[in-house]
């Protein structure tokens, strides 16, 4: 009685929801599939099967009726009854019809009458089901011979008339038009007497057409609508034009109410060797040549302000390619006022590569275009060439392997330091593993440097400079390393404590000649705490002799995962060391160093970074990164706080304080709603240098969107607390609508 009562509840619910969506609704028939025999020759015979078959041989009528199926080249009938005048050629079906052509569509309806040669003729109730997705519903339709079909009265949709549980419902959105007309080989629809109704709400249309499923065709996009308190509202209506398959390109013209018009044009090509695309936006506004004032001068003139953002990869043969990118803007505040990037530096790199099994070759440039209020792109450095090549040589020496290192770079600047290098080395390195299950690594690594320096004073950081003229460099290192992993058994799972030893002797290296162009942001980590330099990059090397001890601890339970890593290391030389302060490298004893990661199925997420004063366990580094959820709810959390007494004209090290959180909450199957924050928490005793007072939010994000299987809409809201030049504070609010399998 309880289960009976049940299925009468759904179904009642299920009929009631097909009232309104009846139209577009499955038919209870499935569409006629090939013919298992082969088909005749003559291209005016029809192959067809049937349970019972009459011939009234006076009129040349044929009458079949049970599960009928007709077969004429790639056409294909089923119905339960067809009734076929061989001498006027018509053939009417009834009951349960289905009807696919070639290109697989499938077009069901009550009765249809077709001429003999299956393609042309009228349907009535007729429903369409395309084989690139989408559906059209009609109350009469029209199949003619060229394929083409005509609808009257129609209604077209892509999305899902179905839910979760079955049952019919009413799709997101559908256009309904008087008339439609479907043309299977060029893949598209037209429609006159447009309409798109979206949650029931009609909006009307021009003449409309759209290409069916995933192919491309020329025309217009969804628009974008925004209002931010800078340029007043926007509207963004892109035209995307199909150029070949492989080809394509998007022009959106901007329209501000309190700024004049924008054009940005994208540029999109995928060929057999590789893929490119630029994007590039132009207007004419007034523009603030100071970056620490919060509003545009009024006598300042109107300029072109503009911005090229290109990226390509070409793979020429299976060992060589070349990839670039290039970003360049007109001035620091562009991006920012049209919120087009938040970056605040722009790199540019051109780079040609050799790869196969043992070598790699790479010849690359570098052009950087800063941003930052305060910095000057004078003083910006240009990479030009840089020549990395590297070749290993497998089981060469003692059954070690080698690696072979060739380096040269050549960094200029317009008005500052020049700085040319060229290093080899050679690195050569066993693992064995010891019957008791020790893994045991030696490390030797020797190289050679030549630097050429000039203009070195004009460089603000004494450590950075160097001395002018031609400098010679030679390094050498030796290095043990010991991991010696315990597993075992722990509650229902497994748990893996691993020691981990290491010595690095280094003779005395002259370091401080040399200009420091790659290895300024050095800071110890978990990262770096065992490797043979901790400094980034080349210019510096750490030399000195050192032990580094830790300890590696996972535990691994059904759904649950810990892995912790502790460490520090102790220095044997007494000599003043090369490590700014507060690196946590400086004296003898390092700091502490560790990193805590736990997962719980895929609903919990955690990672911990931090680093503890040697002297007071003060902590100088607590980094957290945290997703907690689903994949549709969830929290991210983000907490940074570097508080290491750096000198504050190490640009690269300076201390702060910040915090970000992020999430997404969806109450519905479809509906959810999201947003963000980051603040900055640096205070003056943290970074002498810092404008904030603390508690500075720095930008935040809130919004409410809809997504189901073919529509996307949302209402976005973000507030930005900082001023830069015509780049102002302020609210803005965009509207996003995408009309998914519409095609492009």
């Amino acid at each position: 009685m309880l289960l009976s009562g049940a299925l009468s509840l759904s179904l009642s619910l299920c009929a009631a929801t097909a009232a309104h969506a009846q139209d577009l609704q499955d038919r209870s028939v499935e569409a006629p599939p090939p013919s298992q025999d082969p088909l005749p020759t003559d291209s005016e015979q029809i192959q067809f099967s049937a349970d019972t078959f009459e011939y009234d041989s006076k009129a040349d009528i044929v009458t079949v009726s049970g599960d009928v199926r007709l077969y004429r080249r790639g056409d294909r009938l089923r119905a339960d009854k067809v009734v076929w005048n061989r001498k006027t050629g018509q053939i009417v079906a009834t009951g349960n019809i289905a009807v696919t052509n070639p290109q697989g569509d499938t077009a069901y309806g009550d009765r249809i009458e077709l001429t003999d040669s299956l393609r042309d003729g009228m349907v009535e109730n007729m429903l369409v089901v395309l084989e690139q997705g989408g559906r059209i519903a009609a109350r009469q339709g029209t199949r003619n011979e060229d394929g083409t079909i005509r609808v009257e009265d129609a209604a077209y949709t892509p999305c899902s008339v179905t839910d979760s549980k079955g049952c019919p419902k009413k799709p997101s959105w559908k256009i309904t038009a008087a008339k439609v007309v479907y043309d299977p080989v060029k893949q598209r629809i037209r429609y006159s007497g447009a309409s798109l109704e979206v949650f029931g709400l009609p909006i009307p249309l021009p003449a409309f057409s759209h290409p069916v499923g995933d192919t491309s065709d020329s025309g217009l996009l969804a628009p974008d609508v925004r209002y931010d308190r800078v340029n007043g509202f926007e509207a963004a209506l892109p035209y995307f034009f199909s150029l070949a398959p492989n080809r394509d390109l998007t022009v959106t013209p901007h329209i501000f109410t309190s700024a004049l018009p924008m054009l940005e044009a994208e540029y999109r090509e995928l060929n057999e060797i590789g893929a490119f695309r630029v994007t590039g936006y132009g207007t004419y506004s007034r523009r603030s040549d100071d970056l620490l004032t919060s509003a545009t001068p009024a006598n300042s003139q109107n300029d072109f302000r503009g911005y090229i953002d290109a990226v390509g990869r070409y793979q020429f043969t299976p060992k060589w390619s070349v990839s670039g990118s290039v970003r360049l803007t007109s001035d620091d505040t562009f991006l920012r006022r049209y919120d087009i990037s938040r970056d605040d530096r722009l790199r540019n790199n051109l780079n040609v590569e050799r790869i196969d099994r043992d070598s790699y070759l790479s010849v690359q440039g570098w052009y950087v275009q800063t941003l930052r209020a305060g910095e000057s792109q004078s003083m910006q450095p240009i990479a030009l060439p840089e020549i990395d090549y590297r070749h290993r040589f497998a089981n060469a020496l003692l059954g070690g392997n080698v690696l072979l290192h060739l380096n040269t770079l050549g960094i200029s600047r317009t008005e500052g330091q020049d700085t040319q290098r060229a290093f080899a080395s050679a690195r050569w390195s066993l693992r064995r593993v010891t019957t008791m299950g020790q893994e045991v690594t030696l490390t030797a690594y020797a190289r050679g440097d030549v630097y050429h320096a000039n203009n070195t004073l004009l460089t603000t950081v004494p450590s950075y400079r160097g001395e002018d003229g031609v400098h010679a460099r030679a390094i050498g290192a030796l290095a043990l390393d010991v991991k010696w992993p315990f597993i075992g058994k722990f509650m229902n799972g497994t748990q893996r404590i691993t020691p981990r030893f290491q010595i690095v002797a280094s003779p005395k290296v002259n370091n401080m000649d040399i200009p420091n162009e790659d290895a300024r942001a050095v800071d110890l980590e978990d990262s770096n705490l065992f490797a043979l330099n901790r400094f980034p990059g080349y210019d510096r090397f750490e030399d000195s002799t050192r032990f580094t001890y830790g300890v590696d601890w996972a535990v691994s339970l059904p759904g649950f995962e810990l892995n912790a890593t502790v460490g520090q290391s102790y220095r044997l030389s007494t000599r003043p060391t090369i490590f700014p302060q507060g690196t946590g490298l400086t004296d003898r004893f390092s700091d502490i160093v560790g990193r805590t990661e736990l997962r719980y199925r895929d609903f919990v997420s955690v990672i911990h970074r931090y680093r503890l004063d040697k002297d007071g366990l003060a902590v100088r580094r607590n980094e957290i990164d945290a997703t907690i959820g689903s994949r549709k709810t969830y929290v991210m959390l983000g907490y940074l706080r570097l508080n290491r007494n750096i000198d504050p004209s190490l640009e690269d090290l300076r201390d702060r304080e910040e915090a970000r959180v992020g999430g997404r909450v969806q109450f519905t199957n479809f509906w959810s709603v999201f947003g963000s924050a980051t603040v900055d928490l640096t205070d003056r005793s943290e970074d002498v240098l810092s404008l904030s007072d603390g508690f500075t939010p720095i930008r935040h994000r809130l919004g409410i969107a809809y997504e189901d299987d073919c529509l996307k809409l949302g209402l976005t809201w973000k507030r930005d607390y900082e001023d830069t030049g015509d780049a102002r504070r302020g609210n803005s609010y965009l509207l996003t609508l995408a009309f998914k399998n519409l095609g492009r």
